[in-house]
């Protein structure tokens, strides 16, 4: 057989191209350290270094969310305990200012003070997160939800909606509570009605704590009043009542409901009782209302105006702080809900972090087995094809130099 120059000089090209590119991937492999560093060094092990690159990064993801929900809610958590602070404070002050022995000087500082808790309260409720964004305006991108008015009124102009942040595939966790079920819509009296005395009493009666003793009753009356009675006082104590359309209310056996109070004692009726203390006088009234709201804000101006009111005498200064302190305390208790919610809320961010930084080890060890090259196995590879590529190379100067030209010399 015939070999030609040509041939040879091309067949020894061939070889050390071919070692030179094997030189060049497994210096890549040295340098980057990994064993694939394009598709066509293994096309089934790419396409699962593809595959765990995009979990690693969806998880890379969900972890920094949880990041930054637990920042929200963390912040939440902060300034509801600073709202409960300023509510403590109000609360002491509300119960100072019914001591009968204070002047109008001394009932104008409490006023003045329950002013400034009032500015800081709506300071609070227009806190914003770390990005700037409301932390109590629900979805909405308001940035101040919380305005008030020359005459103390605060409006809302966020939503009712919660923000809600993906942690995880088909998992979602709320980052925000709105500000409306926070300071806006309380319910009023114990959460199911409020019973307060008439601005017209003549006398010293003033109701006290209430609370429902018999839900079923309650429901079952409640349902044909519209949850509205009036208890009206005549001589020597004696009362009856009267539902909203002032109609007599009837006992379980048809007859109007009456009875005679005496002072430090209670009504009971329909399920409810009320604690009350004084002496009423012939024509005073106690209102029975149920499904009132009152926002937080509306409470303090409330307690300034009576504070600041000098027609106001001590029994009707007593009634409406008595009602005012009711919903304090139940916006304290809407609070109180909202923090347990955020603390079960942080627990479950806190365990699926936990989760991504196990999955994140589990993944980047794979990835490394699947994508990863032996240093030792490269580096000596490296030194074979190098000594391989030295000795084509070699061999290639010295069959160059066998031609027929060099003997002819």
């Amino acid at each position: 057989m015939r070999l030609s120059t040509s041939w040879m000089y091309q067949q020894s090209l061939s070889t050390m191209l071919s070692q030179q590119s094997a030189l060049s991937a497994t210096q890549n492999q040295v340098d980057t350290g990994n064993r694939i560093n394009v598709a066509s060094d293994d096309p089934a092990g790419a396409g699962q270094v593809v595959s765990l690159n995009h979990v690693i990064a969806a998880n890379t993801q969900y972890s920094s969310t949880i990041d930054t929900a637990n920042t929200r809610l963390n912040t939440e958590a902060s300034t509801l305990g600073s709202v409960n602070s300023v509510l403590d404070n109000a609360r002491t002050l509300a119960l100072q200012a019914v001591n009968g022995t204070l002047s109008a000087s001394d009932r104008n500082s409490i006023a003045s003070q329950l002013s400034q808790m009032r500015d800081q309260l709506l300071q609070l409720a227009n806190t914003t997160d770390s990005n700037g964004n409301a932390l109590f305006a629900g979805t909405s991108t308001t940035k101040t939800p919380f305005q008030m008015d020359a005459n103390g009124v605060v409006s809302y102009g966020g939503n009712d909606e919660q923000q809600r942040s993906a942690v995880g595939a088909g998992l979602q966790v709320a980052s925000s509570d709105p500000g409306s079920g926070l300071f806006m819509s309380i319910p009023m009296g114990n959460g199911t009605f409020e019973a307060s005395a008439g601005s017209a009493n003549t006398g010293t009666l003033v109701v006290g704590s209430n609370s429902v003793t018999d839900l079923n009753a309650w429901n079952s009356a409640a349902s044909g009043s519209g949850g509205g009675y009036t208890i009206t006082f005549g001589a020597g104590g004696s009362w009856s009542a009267t539902d909203a359309n002032g109609n007599a209310v009837l006992d379980s056996s048809g007859n109007p409901v009456t009875g005679t109070y005496t002072d430090g004692g209670s009504i009971s009726f329909n399920g409810m009782t009320m604690a009350m203390s004084g002496t009423p006088a012939a024509g005073d009234t106690v209102s029975v209302t149920s499904g009132g709201q009152q926002d937080i804000f509306s409470t303090l101006t409330n307690m300034i105006n009576a504070l600041q009111s000098g027609s106001t005498t001590d029994t009707q200064l007593t009634n409406v702080m008595s009602r005012q302190i009711e919903s304090i305390d139940q916006t304290q208790s809407a609070i109180s809900s909202v923090q347990v919610s955020i603390g079960g809320r942080l627990d479950t961010l806190q365990q699926q972090q936990g989760a991504y930084q196990d999955l994140n080890v589990t993944y980047q060890t794979a990835l490394s087995d699947v994508q990863g090259a032996d240093a030792y196995t490269a580096i000596s590879n490296l030194s074979l094809q190098q000594t391989a590529l030295q000795a084509s190379q070699q061999m290639f100067a010295q069959v160059k130099s066998m031609s027929l030209f060099n003997y002819l010399k």
